[in-house]
């Protein structure tokens, strides 16, 4: 990604369903729901540096995808693209859950980045 200042950086996406996504959001976040999308970021915690081209993992609910998308009148691969974009702004850092400012310039690189991919 260019536009991010990373080339040759690499992600691993998984596609799941509600039940694992739920799993996944109870352990690494406490949260005992599903949610749409989780961000592993792997240029953090003990040993950040050492696969510097490694992002992270991001992971869809595509179940919750499809709900969003839906709701939205969207279609489900717009959804997973947004929920992709979303996924890979996390593992660059960006929280929205801080809250005001960082949720603005979070939602204003995410629109410029979806930008991009429709082109």
């Amino acid at each position: 990604m260019g536009s991010e200042r990373l080339p040759d950086a690499e992600v691993s996406v998984l596609l799941v369903g509600d039940g694992a996504m739920r799993t996944l959001n109870r352990r690494y976040r406490g949260k005992d729901r599903t949610t749409d999308v989780l961000s592993f970021p792997l240029r953090e915690g003990k040993f950040p540096g050492v696969q510097h081209h490694l992002l992270g993992d991001i992971v869809i609910s595509v179940p919750t995808a499809a709900r969003q998308a839906r709701a939205a009148g969207d279609t489900l691969l717009e959804e997973i693209d947004r929920l992709l974009v979303h996924g890979f702004l996390h593992l660059l850092g960006y929280d929205h859950e801080r809250g005001g400012a960082e949720a603005r310039r979070m939602e204003a690189r995410e629109r410029r980045l979806r930008g991009t991919l429709k082109r």
